[in-house]
């Protein structure tokens, strides 16, 4: 078998293992707490969100801070499409990602004349922009703060042909599928399965390499006459459909768009999400997305109740003092532990999670293989008397 014949098989065996781990979320999620719906549909919309990222930032280095503006694009069509096509979220999710590829376009075309810390604020600044423009300036389409809503009075003219009724609050549906609880999940999970597949299609084909040279030295290539700067475009581009893609997600699983999903925070999560788990790598942004939610859903829960039912094994005035120093670290103040986390990894293992468990595999392997030669000199010494004896014999 060539090299390339073993590197396919590879990619389809990754393939295959991501999808039975993320199909089986519900079974395996309950062991730590995170087995409900809702949950499970923020793992795979904000994985989809960073695997998408990391395409621009892992492969070529540029740190945008305002993909959380492709975010809010993606809900707001999807919303508009709820309000005047159907529930139906298949055109939904088709227009929010074209819509916002055309965005990423126009704002990746002027963004990307300039690199490093430039290319970072102005992205952020089209981020702001984009979020006070749909706050203030374009109510009419976005219903400024009070955010945007599918009505059961929509024209939905699709709907209506055929005669689908809407009874009661109107919600988004995959050919009669309703898109809530688990059936809203496993939609989401097919997304980011698909676009598991596209990155790891993209991590591994030419357009990806060239990427990755642009990333180790741009001006070297430059200097050869090659022109990056179509490639850097396309991956701009991919990475806001990517998040697109997401906030249409957010959308299927909650007809609601708002400008708060346009602010620089949310941007922000994204690029630690992606550094947290490993930039450049393929599962880090997903190992990411999904330690920063669930930190944020589990600890941001509990509060000095909690914690006193916690330490009720200690005697009282201990139990007073342990949950006074760790109640600044959860409920709303669960940012810290996050802040502790983060700069735990970025000291000791600056490649994020995905370093740290390569890390563990190789001591592991490295153990086993000591492990081995020990008893393999164990059974040289064994034999060597018996085959002595045998030779004088």
């Amino acid at each position: 078998m060539g090299v390339q014949e073993s590197t396919k098989a590879r990619d389809f065996m990754t393939l295959v293992i991501f999808t039975i781990v993320v199909l089986t979320a519900p079974l395996w999620a309950k062991l730590i707490g995170a087995g409900y719906p809702d949950l499970l549909q923020k793992f795979a919309i904000f994985g989809l969100f960073a695997i998408g990222y990391n395409i621009l930032f892992g492969l070529t280095g540029y740190l945008s801070f305002g993909h959380a503006a492709f975010l809010g694009i993606g809900s707001y069509t999807t919303v508009w499409s709820f309000k005047l096509l159907s529930m139906n979220v298949v055109p939904a999710v088709i227009f929010a990602v074209l819509l916002s590829g055309l965005f990423a376009v126009a704002i990746g075309y002027l963004s990307l004349r300039r690199t490093g810390i430039y290319f970072s604020i102005l992205t952020l600044a089209f981020a702001q922009m984009s979020y006070n423009l749909a706050y203030s300036v374009l109510t009419p389409i976005t219903n400024g703060e009070t955010g945007l809503r599918v009505l059961a009075e929509d024209p939905r003219v699709i709907d209506r042909a055929i005669g689908v009724e809407m009874q009661g609050v109107p919600l988004g549906d995959f050919f009669g599928i309703t898109m809530t609880g688990y059936s809203a999940f496993y939609f989401c999970a097919v997304m980011l399965i698909f676009g598991f597949w596209l990155s790891l299609k993209i991590f591994r084909s030419p357009f990806g390499m060239k990427l990755v040279a642009i990333k180790s030295n741009q001006t070297r290539m430059e200097y050869t006459g090659f022109n990056t700067r179509p490639y850097l475009l396309a991956a701009f581009v991919i990475s806001g459909m990517y998040a697109g893609l997401a906030g249409s997600m957010m959308a299927v699983t909650d007809p609601l768009a708002g400008a708060e999903r346009m602010q620089w925070t949310a941007s922000g999560e994204v690029v630690l999400m992606t550094i947290l788990g490993g930039v450049g790598t393929l599962f880090g942004p997903i190992l990411g997305a999904a330690t920063i939610k669930y930190f944020e859903n589990i600890f941001s829960a509990f509060n000095e109740q909690v914690l006193t039912r916690a330490f009720d094994f200690l005697p009282d005035a201990l139990t007073h003092i342990m949950v006074t120093i760790t109640s600044p670290f959860v409920g709303e103040g669960w940012h810290l532990t996050l802040g502790v986390l983060f700069m735990i990894i970025i000291i000791f293992i600056p490649g994020g999670l995905m370093e740290g468990i390569v890390r563990i595999g190789k001591m592991l392997r490295s153990r086993r293989s000591e492990t081995k030669e020990e008893s393999d000199e164990e059974d040289v010494e064994n034999v060597e008397p018996e085959t002595v004896v045998k030779g004088e014999a």
